[in-house]
């Protein structure tokens, strides 16, 4: 498993980086996956992630988190040759994470890995359109934050 992180935010924020490694192998583990996957995740301003919600979602206001997942299948078996399989990239605005962790009463830390975790289940095919998958998700995100506060 790859992770590839890029922060375009303030210098203060590559220290996620350890987290969302962490976290990434956490989110495999919890959910009993294995495989050969990669995946991008990018740390940006509200401006920017404003202009990747207004382009690709038609929504006209900036957004906390945005993940494009790249696999159509999700039972999609590593390659043969052994490269590993993008699951997808997962863009956070830190400026959205530090308003809502002011906003929810908890830490940065824990904002920022709840939406790397909430990017990385949508990628792994989970959603929250209806109430019951609303439910399933939320749910392991709280059991893979593990009460992270």
């Amino acid at each position: 498993m790859e992770l590839d992180f890029i922060n375009r935010g303030p210098a203060s924020y590559d220290a996620y980086e350890a987290t969302y490694r962490d976290l990434y192998e956490k989110v495999f583990s919890h959910l009993g996956l294995a495989g050969n996957y990669f995946t991008d995740v990018t740390i940006v301003n509200d401006e920017v992630i404003l202009e990747v919600n207004r382009e690709y979602r038609k929504v006209d206001r900036p957004t906390d988190v945005i993940s494009f997942a790249f696999l159509d299948d999700k039972n999609e078996v590593p390659q043969k040759d052994g490269s590993p399989i993008c699951l997808g990239e997962i863009i956070i605005s830190y400026e959205r994470a530090e308003a809502q962790a002011k906003e929810y009463g908890h830490s940065l830390l824990r904002e920022m890995s709840f939406l790397f975790v909430h990017g990385m289940l949508h990628l792994l095919g989970y959603d929250h359109m209806s109430k019951e998958q609303e439910v399933v998700m939320f749910k392991l995100q709280d059991e893979i934050l593990g009460g992270l506060k």
